[in-house]
C-alpha cells in the first residue's frame, strides 16, 4: 500500500505536466502564427505566468488547511473548463488575442495552486515509502521529464496534424484525467494535514514567509532559480519559436527540440534518483548548470547545423536532470512538515516570479538587437546567474543536509 500514493502522484503529475507542455507550445504558436508578432506572443505568455506566480504564493495556507489532494483536484477540474474555452470560442469565430488574454490569465490562477499542491505531497510520499528524498525527487523529476518529452513531441506532431487550437482539446482532457487519478487513487487520509491551530490566513502566510526569509540557503536558491527561469521562459516561448519560424521550420521541429532536451534530462534524473544521495551536491550543482545554461543559448547564435544543435540540447538536458532532484531534496530537508504547504508555495512562487517577464524580455530584446545577439546576451546572463551564488559563503550550506 505504501507505493500506491506515490504511483498516484506520479501518474497525476505525468498527465498534468504533459498537458502543460502541450499548452506551452500550442498557445504561443497559435499567437505567433496568427499575428506574426513576437511581442504579442510574449504578452500572452506573461498573462498566464503572472497570475500563476501570485496564485501559487497565496495558495499555500489553503493547501495546509484544506489538503493538497482536494486543492489539486479542484484546480485541475477548473483547468478543463478554462482550456476548453479556447477551441470552443475559436469554433464560434470569437477568438482573438484580447479574448485569449483573460483565458490564459485564469489558467495561470488555477495552475499555480495545483502545481504547489502536488509538490507538497512529496515529503509524505517519501516517508510512506521509506526512501531518501533524493530518490523520490529524482523519480518525480524523471517522470516530469518523461511527461515533458511526450508532451513536447506529441504537441509538435499534434499541432502540425490538427492545428494549435484543436490540440487544446487534448490539453483539456489531460487535466481532467489528472484530477480523476487523484480522486480515485488517493484516499482522503493521504492528503496533507491541516494546521492544528485555528489562526488567520494572514498569520499562516506570514509564518511561512518568515521561515523562508530566515534560511540563507533557500533564499539563495530562490534568487538563482528566479533569474534562470526568466531566461528559460524567454528561450522557450519566444527565442526558440522565432528561430524555428525564421529558419523555415515548423512546429514539429520545435517539439522535437523540446523533446530532445527533456528526454536527456529524464535520463539524468533517473541516474540522480539511483545515486543522488551519494553525490557531492555543490559540485553537481555547479557542473550541471555550466552545461545546462550558456551552450544551449549560444548554439543558436552561431548558425550550428541541426545535428550540432541537438547534440548540445541532449548534453544540456542530461545535466539538467541532476538539478531538480538535488534542489528539491535540499528544500524539503529544510522545511518542517507543518509548514510544507506554505513554505513550498512561497518558495515556488518566488522561483517563478520573473517568468511573467520572460516572454516580454525575449520579444523586446529581439526587437532591439536581433535574434542572434539576444541568444548570446541571455546565455551570458544565465552563466552569471548560476555562478554568482557560489560567491556567498552562506550558500555553501547547500551541501549539508539539515533534517534527518
Amino acid at each position: 500500500m505504501t507505493g500506491r500514493p506515490f504511483l498516484t502522484l506520479a501518474v497525476a503529475e505525468a498527465l498534468s505536466l504533459s498537458g502543460t507542455r502541450l499548452s506551452t507550445i500550442a498557445i504561443p504558436w497559435l499567437v505567433l502564427s496568427t499575428t506574426g508578432d513576437a511581442m504579442q506572443t510574449g504578452l500572452v505568455a506573461m498573462a498566464e505566468m503572472l497570475p500563476y506566480v501570485v496564485a501559487k504564493a497565496v495558495g499555500g495556507p489553503l493547501i495546509d488547511r484544506l489538503g493538497a489532494r482536494s486543492m489539486a483536484i479542484a484546480c485541475d477540474l477548473g483547468c478543463v473548463l478554462v482550456v476548453g474555452l479556447v477551441p470552443l470560442l475559436h469554433g464560434l469565430g470569437l477568438l482573438s488575442v484580447p479574448v485569449l488574454l483573460p483565458i490564459v490569465f485564469l489558467l495561470g490562477v488555477l495552475r499555480g495552486p495545483s502545481d504547489a499542491a502536488k509538490q507538497s505531497l512529496v515529503p509524505q510520499v517519501a516517508v510512506a515509502a521509506g526512501l531518501p528524498l533524493e530518490r523520490v525527487t529524482g523519480v518525480v523529476g524523471a517522470i516530469e521529464r518523461l511527461a515533458s518529452t511526450a508532451g513536447a513531441a506529441g504537441a509538435g506532431a499534434l499541432i502540425g496534424w490538427i492545428g494549435a487550437v484543436e490540440a487544446l482539446w487534448v490539453n483539456a482532457a489531460t487535466f481532467g484525467f489528472a484530477a480523476l487519478v487523484l480522486l480515485v487513487g488517493l484516499a482522503r487520509g493521504a492528503k496533507a494535514e491541516g494546521h492544528p491551530q485555528r489562526r488567520s490566513y494572514r498569520q499562516d502566510f506570514a509564518e511561512g514567509w518568515r521561515f523562508l526569509r530566515s534560511d540563507a540557503v533557500l533564499m539563495g536558491i530562490v534568487i538563482m532559480v528566479a533569474a534562470t527561469n526568466l531566461l528559460d521562459q524567454a528561450y522557450a516561448t519566444v527565442l526558440l519559436p522565432v528561430w524555428t519560424q525564421q529558419s523555415g521550420h515548423g512546429p514539429a521541429l520545435l517539439g522535437m527540440m523540446f523533446a530532445a532536451f527533456a528526454g536527456a534530462s529524464m535520463l539524468g534524473a533517473i541516474i540522480a534518483a539511483m545515486i543522488g544521495e551519494k553525490l557531492p551536491r555543490l559540485l553537481v550543482y555547479t557542473v550541471a548548470f555550466l552545461l545546462t545554461g550558456f551552450p544551449r543559448f549560444v548554439v543558436f547564435a552561431v548558425e550550428a547545423p541541426l545535428w550540432g544543435i541537438f547534440a548540445v540540447l541532449v548534453t544540456a538536458g542530461f545535466a539538467s536532470g541532476f538539478l531538480n532532484p538535488i534542489l528539491s531534496a535540499v528544500m524539503f530537508e529544510r522545511i518542517p512538515a507543518a509548514l510544507v504547504g506554505r513554505v513550498t508555495s512561497i518558495y515556488g512562487a518566488l522561483c517563478w516570479a520573473l517568468i511573467p517577464l520572460g516572454g516580454l524580455v525575449g520579444g523586446a530584446l529581439i526587437g532591439l538587437v536581433g535574434l542572434a545577439p539576444a541568444f548570446v546576451l541571455m546565455g551570458l546572463a544565465y552563466l552569471a546567474a548560476t555562478l554568482l551564488p557560489l560567491m556567498r559563503r552562506s550558500f555553501r550550506g547547500f551541501a549539508r543536509p539539515v533534517l534527518p
